[in-house]
């Protein structure tokens, strides 16, 4: 299982597969410093 990050820790760079195809770059394509990021799981 993987680390959570803690109060400051630097989100590591990830590419997520969006819904359409599409594949979004974090951080790197974030507009703000200061985000939420949610993950919803979809189908159990």
């Amino acid at each position: 299982m993987a680390q959570k990050l803690n109060p400051g820790e630097i989100f590591p760079e990830i590419t997520l597969h969006a819904v359409g195809g599409d594949e979004i770059q974090l951080p790197g394509d974030l507009d703000s410093p200061m985000t939420i990021v949610l993950f919803f799981r979809g189908h159990w």
